[in-house]
């Protein structure tokens, strides 16, 4: 009974109320960085800090890890690859070498399979359209201002020597001969080639182009193929369209700026221009566009290393794209035309 009053039960069945003792408080002390014990969550900030940064480095610790992303097979260790560039995959040689040699291998697999008609048409019709009418704002653009621009320095110093009869015709040729197919070529490099070389360098480092061999799809066929033929074709209409467009703007500044009449730079255009020129843009353009596609599916498919691989062989697609297109370019002056010219005779 003792015990039990001091417990504060109350004996019998009339007992009104059982009291209950509060929970025994459990007291932690702990000795932290600060050197002083103390409890637990008590504001000390040293302390505080050192279990946050433990309670963190266990969470990252309890993270496992991302599996590491598997690339596609490399071009040089496919079943068909030819054996010139398994041969530099096993002598490891340079990149640039490596590269060059898989830009010439696969335009010949594209050509090849061009004549065969071994085509994706829907993929092409695709690519066809970003090529073509996704690029032809901002080449018309491009191409009026480079119109303008040389109206202006045409104008300006023919002016000078009484030919202002003869600005249509000098532009007329500078727009045709090499102004708008290296315009139209450069516009298709910045925005074609680009994405280009990034959609098949992401492809070629997330293993979908190993999907399509599992298929039993060739990725030349399917990819590379449809974007070389759009380029084909795009090529030479976007160069009519953009010479149209700089002789447009041409006249248009002549007339209103320098009160040249637009009939005097039609006339003089028309009695310069030959089917000729016409014809070596339509050519140049082609060439171009040709190159363009060629290399950026190449580095594509040549990528490896993940996202940065991505981004360093879309750089240097455009740039190679750049440099090729102006080599190109000498080439196909030197050869069209050669010897003296006779055009500006006609504007006498």
């Amino acid at each position: 009974m003792a015990l039990s009053g001091r417990l504060g039960l109350m004996a019998g069945p009339t007992a009104p109320h059982i009291a209950i003792l509060p929970p025994l408080v459990r007291r932690v002390t702990s000795i932290g960085p600060c050197a002083t014990p103390h409890r637990l969550g008590t504001g000390c900030c040293k302390c505080s800090r050192n279990f946050t940064a433990k309670a963190a480095n266990s969470t990252l610790d309890a993270i496992a890890p991302e599996p590491e992303e598997r690339e596609s097979t490399p071009m040089s260790q496919t079943a068909d690859a030819p054996g010139i560039l398994k041969a530099l995959d096993r002598y490891k040689a340079p990149k640039w070498l490596f590269r060059s040699v898989a830009c010439l291998v696969l335009g010949g697999q594209v050509v090849l399979r061009i004549f065969k008609g071994n085509i994706h048409w829907r993929n092409t019709v695709e690519q066809l359209r970003l090529v073509g009418p996704a690029s032809l704002g901002v080449s018309l653009l491009t191409a009026g201002f480079v119109g303008m621009v040389f109206t202006i320095q045409f104008v300006r110093e023919f002016a000078k020597l009484g030919l202002t009869r003869s600005v249509g015709g000098v532009l007329a040729l500078a727009l045709s001969r090499e102004l708008t197919p290296v315009v139209t070529a450069i516009i298709l490099a910045g925005r074609v080639g680009s994405a280009f070389a990034a959609e098949l360098g992401t492809m070629q480092v997330s293993e979908q182009m190993d999907s399509l061999r599992v298929l039993f799809t060739d990725p030349v066929d399917y990819l590379v193929t449809p974007r070389v033929l759009a380029s084909m074709i795009a090529g030479p209409i976007l160069n009519v369209l953009c010479f149209c467009m700089g002789m447009g703007a041409a006249v248009l500044l002549a007339d209103l700026v320098y009160n040249v009449p637009a009939n005097v730079i039609v006339d003089s255009a028309r009695r310069a221009l030959t089917s000729y020129d016409v014809l070596t843009s339509m050519v140049k353009s082609w060439v171009f566009g040709t190159v363009v596609a060629t290399i950026s599916c190449a580095w594509g498919f040549t990528t490896s290393g993940g996202a940065k691989g991505v981004g360093e062989s879309t750089t240097s697609a455009v740039v190679i794209s750049l440099v090729t297109i102006f080599i190109a370019d000498f080439f196909l002056s030197f050869i069209f035309f050669q010897g003296q010219g006779t055009a500006l005779k006609q504007l006498k």
